[in-house]
């Protein structure tokens, strides 16, 4: 039936229409490409500006803690993407896969939540690569007027975050480029920054206190809980693989290992760094300190070693942006294809093998975002996001497990259907952990995307136009 928003496709369709001419990605990423994609996307901001935030605010020395429990809230969907990334190597992530499991208007729910997420993530670190990159300037003696360095707004005089625009620009000029020239890239920056975590590990270790994590838990159990829905902002980025589905080599194999591999990494490197962080330096002191790791050396008279992080967390945040933006694209590229919105962000370059059209799309949008807007709070709603999409899949899992069991699975979530729903069980409470303002503004964008969708995607998708044709 035309009207018969709930139609899903099948995992045959989804995979025959990733040959059709003209729309086909190049496959040409690897296993450690993929991995060097999450660890690119996941480490960044979040370990370079919210620990410090996250201990002062909500846990403490239990900062520890918070990560742990967030590590856990993605492990269990980390485990549920892997399985569909396996089984649907498609682009377009959490949104390919509620197209089949749960229908087309459940995909476009996630889809625009997609959008959203990615969107404003892209957007946020660009102005946070923009301040770091300001200040290193300054350190060297050159100093930027702020009419060109914050939006209006956010300092007197300022006009527009230019930096945070120029950044954006080169980003997404690589991507149009290529997706192995953009890897390519990545790993390079990915191996600077992990370098410069270990160095800050193997730095910090000698100087810690054990007094410093007294008391352990000085805002209770509470405080932990929020941090952790805080931090968890940190870990985002391990769905950003899946979203590269297409251009991978051997998916099957390889987007499981992609994804579980470089969210372990990651959240052992979190661990460590969290408690070294808040052994060297008093929890408080980080109250109003936007570069934790940099500061907690200097505090120790380690500067040399403090300038490096400052590098490293440039190259940290720049491989953020350019894992995020290629999410953005991917999945506006999918919903493109599908007619849930305007079919020419669905076309692939022949010059490049890349979607050119979605790619400059996002690359606007989010540069006068992060050249205009000064984000602030906003930033909170790539969390929710993040988690609304985590709860799609998980219950993606179970369904499909139970209404098409014959389907081919190279990858098997363990312990399903429980690890599935631990993982929904985990995510809505982060959720509900989340400010309450937050949880409006998502439902206000949702809202929008209903209007969206029934206005334009429901008679122009893919499905509706075959029924339209059998009837």
């Amino acid at each position: 039936m035309a009207n018969n928003i709930f139609r899903t496709k099948s995992v045959e369709q989804l995979m025959a229409e990733t040959n059709k001419g003209g729309n086909s990605l190049k496959r040409v990423l690897g296993p450690m490409d993929l991995i060097a994609l999450g660890i690119g996307a996941i480490i960044g901001t979040g370990i370079f500006v919210l620990t410090g935030v996250v201990a002062a605010n909500y846990s403490g020395p239990a900062l520890i803690v918070s990560f742990i429990v967030s590590g856990l809230a993605c492990a269990f969907a980390a485990l549920c993407y892997a399985e569909f990334a396996a089984m649907v190597p498609v682009a377009g992530s959490a949104y390919t896969y509620g197209y089949a499991a749960l229908g087309e208007f459940w995909a476009w729910i996630i889809g625009w939540d997609l959008i959203l997420e990615y969107m404003v993530a892209v957007a946020a670190v660009a102005i946070g690569w923009s301040g770091y990159a300001c200040n290193l300037l300054k350190a060297a003696g050159i100093n930027l007027p702020v009419a060109l360095t914050a939006a209006p707004g956010v300092a007197p005089g300022a006009i527009v975050n230019l930096p945070a625009i120029l950044i954006i620009a080169l980003i997404t000029s690589l991507l149009i480029i290529g997706i192995r020239q953009s890897s390519w890239v990545n790993n390079v920056i990915v191996v600077i920054k992990i370098a410069v975590v270990l160095l800050f590990i193997a730095l910090g270790v000698s100087h810690i206190n054990p007094a410093n994590w007294t008391p352990f838990m000085p805002f209770g159990w509470n405080g932990v809980m929020t941090g952790a829905a805080v931090v968890f902002f940190a870990y985002i980025g391990f769905d950003a693989v899946s979203t590269a589905a297409e251009e991978v080599k051997n998916p099957q194999r390889d987007l499981p290992i992609g994804i579980v591999v470089s969210l372990l990494v990651c959240t052992v490197l979190y661990i460590v760094v969290s408690a070294i962080l808040t052994g060297m330096v008093p929890y408080t002191q980080f109250k109003e300190v936007s570069a934790p790791v940099a500061f907690a050396l200097a505090q120790v008279g380690v500067q040399w070693g403090s300038a490096a992080v400052a590098v490293g967390a440039i190259c940290g945040i720049t491989s953020v942006l350019l894992v995020m933006a290629l999410g953005q694209t991917r999945v506006l590229f999918a919903m493109s294809r599908d007619g849930l919105l305007p079919r020419i962000f669905g076309q692939v370059s022949s010059k490049f093998g890349t979607p050119v059209k979605s790619t400059l799309l996002t690359g606007v949008i989010s540069a006068i975002l992060a050249g205009f807007t000064p984000i602030g709070v906003v930033a909170e709603l790539t969390n929710i996001g993040t988690l609304a999409a985590f709860v799609v899949v998980s219950a993606s899992v179970i369904y499909l497990r139970k209404t098409k069991p014959e389907l081919n699975r190279p990858f098997k979530c363990p312990g399903a259907p429980f690890t599935p729903i631990l993982a929904i069980i985990f995510c809505l409470y982060l959720i509900f952990s989340l400010p309450l303002i937050t949880q409006i503004r998502f439902l206000v964008w949702l809202a929008i995307g209903l209007v969206v969708y029934f206005a334009y995607g429901r008679k122009n998708s893919v499905l509706a136009k075959q029924d339209s044709l059998v009837a």
